[in-house]
C-alpha cells in the first residue's frame, strides 16, 4: 500500500484523479489545502491545514502523515515548495518522502530574478530583466531595451499583478500598481523581506509560446522531456496545446535536468523569437501544462509511484504520442461544501 498526500491541491482535480488512477486501489490519495475546494472532495480523504506560513504547518502535516500511514508528499503550489524543501530531512526521519527539489533550486524557480541570473549564467536565452526602476529607465535612455515592458511580481504565480507598459508614464503607474497588488495578496509574504526589490521588469517577448515537462527521477536524473506548443493561454495557464517533436526544446530540457538535478517534474515556459528559444519561467512542480503531457500518453504520477516502490519504470509510462492536441474544459457541477 502506498498512501500519498497532495498538499495545496487547490483546484487541481485532475492531479487527484491521476494519482487515484495510478494507485488502482493499492493506496489512498489524501489532499490538503488551507480552504476547502472541490478537488479535495475528489480525494479519498482530505484535511484543511493551517496556512503555509503558520508556525504549526509543518508539524500539522507530519502528524497527519503519521496518523494516516502516508509514505510520500507531492506539493502542488510554489509557496509550499521552500517550506517543505527545508523540512525534507525531518519527514524522512519519520519515513515520509517529500517529492521536492533541493531548497536552493526551489528558491531559484520561485524568484524570477534568481531565475534570470541562473539562466544567463548557464547559457540559456531569457528576456533581459531588471529589479531596479532606475536601471530600467537608464537602459531605455541608452536604447538598450525598448517598450513594451512587462511589469510583474518578482515572487509571483499565475496572472497576479502582471501588467504591460507602453511608455514611461505607464511604467511608473504600473510599477506602483504592482506593489499594491503584492500587498493585497499572499505574495506579500514572499516579498516582505525585500519589498523595494519585489518587482521584476522584463522586455516583452513576442512570438509563439512553448512549454516543457522535464521529468527527473528521485536522484535527479532525467527520465523524459515532453515539448509542446501552446495554442491558447488563460490567466497565466495553458488552455490548449499540441505535443510536438522538437530536438532543440528537448536539448534545453535535458540541459536543465543535468544542471539543476531537480526532483520530479519541472514545468518550463518558453518563447520562440527570431528562431531562438527563450526560457521565461520555471516551476519546480507539476504545472498547468502537465495535463497535455498526460493526455498524450506519459504517466508521471504512475512513474513516481513506481520509483517510490523501488520498482523498475516501464518504458510505456514515458512514451508520448506526438501530435496530440488537448483543450482544458470546465464542467459545472452541483457541489455542496
Amino acid at each position: 500500500m502506498m498512501n500519498l498526500l497532495l498538499t495545496s491541491v487547490g483546484r487541481r482535480t485532475y492531479m487527484v484523479n491521476y494519482f487515484k488512477e495510478a494507485l488502482r486501489s493499492n493506496g489512498l490519495v489524501h489532499a490538503s489545502n488551507s480552504v476547502k475546494t472541490y478537488a479535495m472532495e475528489m480525494a479519498d480523504h482530505y484535511v484543511i491545514t493551517p496556512l503555509i506560513y503558520d508556525n504549526s504547518y509543518v508539524d500539522f502535516l507530519l502528524d497527519y502523515c503519521l496518523k494516516n500511514d502516508i509514505k510520500a508528499i507531492i506539493p502542488l503550489f510554489d509557496i509550499d515548495l521552500p517550506v517543505l524543501a527545508r523540512n525534507k530531512q525531518k519527514f524522512a526521519e519519520s519515513l515520509v518522502k517529500i517529492i521536492v527539489s533541493d531548497f536552493d533550486f526551489v528558491q531559484i524557480c520561485n524568484d524570477k530574478w534568481l531565475t534570470y541570473k541562473y539562466l544567463r549564467k548557464n547559457g540559456f536565452n531569457t528576456p533581459t530583466s531588471f529589479i531596479s526602476l532606475r536601471k530600467v529607465i537608464q537602459a531605455l535612455d541608452r536604447n538598450e531595451i525598448n517598450y513594451p515592458l512587462i511589469v510583474k511580481p518578482r515572487w509571483g504565480m499565475g496572472s497576479i499583478g502582471i501588467f504591460e507598459a507602453e511608455n514611461t508614464e505607464e511604467l511608473l503607474v504600473l510599477y506602483k500598481k504592482t506593489l499594491n497588488s503584492i500587498s493585497r495578496s499572499y505574495l506579500k509574504y514572499e516579498s516582505s523581506h525585500d519589498l523595494d526589490k519585489s518587482i521584476i521588469i522584463q522586455e516583452k517577448l513576442s512570438g509563439d509560446e512553448y512549454g516543457l515537462d522535464v521529468f527527473n527521477n528521485l536522484e535527479g536524473n532525467i527520465l523524459a522531456c515532453v515539448p509542446k506548443k501552446k495554442l491558447a493561454m488563460r490567466a497565466g495557464e495553458t488552455d490548449s496545446a499540441v505535443i510536438i517533436n522538437n530536438d532543440e526544446l528537448s536539448a534545453i530540457g535535458e540541459n536543465l535536468s543535468g544542471i539543476s538535478k531537480h526532483i520530479g517534474n519541472l514545468d518550463v515556459d518558453c518563447f520562440l523569437v527570431n528562431n531562438k528559444f527563450y526560457i521565461l519561467e520555471m516551476n519546480c512542480r507539476f504545472g498547468g501544462q502537465y495535463p497535455f503531457s498526460h493526455l498524450a500518453g506519459v504517466n508521471f504520477p504512475k512513474v513516481l509511484i513506481e520509483l517510490l516502490n523501488l520498482n523498475k519504470v516501464s518504458k510505456e509510462l514515458l512514451q508520448v504520442n506526438i501530435g496530440t492536441v488537448g483543450v482544458k474544459d470546465l464542467v459545472p457541477k452541483n457541489v455542496i461544501i
